[in-house]
């Protein structure tokens, strides 16, 4: 079988496609790894490497997101327990039953952009759409140099 050369006329092929969806899907699973090996496989192909590359960019904005509500928790937990009063009969702060819960509710709420994120585009990936992500699907045309329909740019 034939050496499959790069895809130059803007159209998908059926493999690209799958390729392109199983990179948005398998981001809920497989996180940063899946995207990276799709990227790294299917790098001949534009439409691949470009949906591939964007689910990476978003992996790292969560990762580093989801660092901060580390961050967050440990910071928090450790002044509220340095502002504990000594006594044993000392009630803990009433901080910790509403600051705690608004760091759950933040890993939530960036795991269900992230499943939204993944659904969503990965549909779009599925009917060859060249559909970018709101912040990151620039960054990701730029360091490939494509333009908005998959072409190179000059």
């Amino acid at each position: 079988m034939a050496a499959a050369s790069p895809n130059l006329t803007g159209t998908t092929t059926q493999d690209e496609r799958t390729m392109a969806v199983l990179a948005h899907v398998l981001q809920v699973v497989g996180w940063w790894i899946a995207p990276l090996i799709i990227f790294l496989v299917k790098r001949e192909s534009r439409f691949v490497s470009f949906h591939a590359l964007q689910v990476l960019f978003l992996q790292i904005a969560y990762m580093l997101t989801a660092g901060i509500f580390v961050v967050l928790w440990f910071v928090g937990f450790f002044v509220l327990v340095a502002t504990m009063p000594a006594t044993k009969s000392a009630n803990p702060p009433v901080a910790i039953f509403m600051f705690f819960p608004l760091i759950w509710l933040g890993f939530i709420g960036l795991w269900a952009v992230v499943l939204t994120t993944a659904v969503v585009y990965g549909i779009k990936a599925g009917r060859g759409e060249w559909a970018a992500y709101p912040v990151v699907g620039k960054l990701a045309r730029n360091v490939l140099k494509i333009g908005p329909t998959g072409a190179p740019l000059v």
